[in-house]
């Protein structure tokens, strides 16, 4: 089928997952969730200490790595107007959806400026560099941009909610809890409309899929370090392959798109349907095995160093989510 077809067919779908996202959505200001209080001194200027905000390094580069995912909104807003193109409901969705991520960089900059859990200069530095070269993910096809961005959108609400639960901070939670929540339902409306296009014409979906899961990068790949910062990031549990695996992989590919409940394909998507869930199963694996790794590595150090800080495993690693239903909570 034709990616024109495909959308126009989808149509009455997204006109009907937009009512409902409207429906469920939450107005929030992003200024009552910024601890105003916290303003000290030190806020405006440029020299910054890591010890005025204690704080994980693993932490501190997740909430680094998200402010900048969500800076980079331009770019995305691009990417989804060229494969959706900006008429009827794929437009009015694009726009809604570009309003509400706005809203996700202006409270987590906010948050981070007034508590100064990170180099607000560096961070600063940060942003124009991923600004100023524009690096987003750019699906091959319209349903392969469905497919991504369906997982990506649970993938950050992972991300932000995992890091929030790792803040000694009751405001800090409550940003990266909305901010997640956000999140939560675009991932909702992507996920079902790969639903429709699977009951449309199943085929090149699956092959959609298979090429998504394969090639899939979170969002901040153009990050300066960002391979750094994401190691630390899966090394502290906040996001890695076994979440990847537990909480997105498996919920949501086999599960609720039915992977291997699927009739009537043709074999070159029955090929990838194998193919794809051998690779489920091997992430899970190899996800499974690099946490008891790191689990060990760090059990090890503490040992060495006699550090009585609490391990990520007695302050609770961040625990997989149920699969996300319609909720704003």
């Amino acid at each position: 089928m034709e990616n024109a077809t495909l959308l126009a067919e989808l149509t009455p779908t997204l006109e009907r997952l937009v009512d409902r996202h409207l429906a469920k959505t939450k107005e929030w200001f992003p200024h009552e969730l910024v601890p105003w209080d916290r303003v000290g001194e030190a806020t405006g200027t440029s020299e910054w200490s890591g010890d005025e905000a204690p704080l994980p390094d693993a932490v501190r580069s997740s909430l680094f790595v998200n402010l900048l995912t969500e800076d980079n909104l331009p770019y995305y807003f691009h990417t989804i107007d060229r494969m959706f193109g900006d008429g009827d409901a794929w437009g009015t969705w694009a726009r809604r959806w570009t309003a509400e991520e706005g809203r996700h960089s202006i409270v987590i900059r906010d948050y981070l400026t007034v508590t100064r859990m990170v180099d607000p200069v560096a961070l600063e530095r940060a942003r124009m560099h991923q600004v100023s070269h524009g690096v987003v993910p750019e699906p091959e096809t319209p349903v392969d941009g469905l497919v991504y961005v369906a997982l990506q959108e649970l993938a950050t609400r992972i991300a932000h909610r995992s890091t929030g639960k790792l803040l000694d901070d009751p405001a800090g939670y409550a940003v990266m809890s909305r901010v997640g929540a956000d999140e939560n339902l675009h991932h909702l409306l992507y996920r079902d409309l790969v639903s429709a296009a699977l009951e449309i014409d199943p085929s090149p979906v699956v092959e959609a899929i298979e090429r998504q899961v394969t090639e899939f990068e979170m969002p901040g790949t153009g990050i300066k370090d960002f391979a750094s910062h994401a190691l630390a990031i899966a090394k502290a549990g906040i996001y890695d392959l076994k979440v990847h695996h537990e909480q997105i992989l498996v919920p949501v590919v086999v599960r609720h798109w039915a992977l291997e409940e699927l009739e009537g394909l043709t074999p070159e998507a029955e090929a990838s349907r194998a193919r794809l869930l051998k690779r489920i199963d091997r992430v899970g694996r190899a996800g499974r095995r690099l946490a008891d790794r790191w689990a060990e590595t760090e059990a090890a150090e503490r040992a060495r160093t006699g550090d009585a800080t609490p391990s990520r495993d007695e302050v609770g690693t961040p625990t997989p989510e149920p699969e996300p239903e319609l909720t704003n909570a």
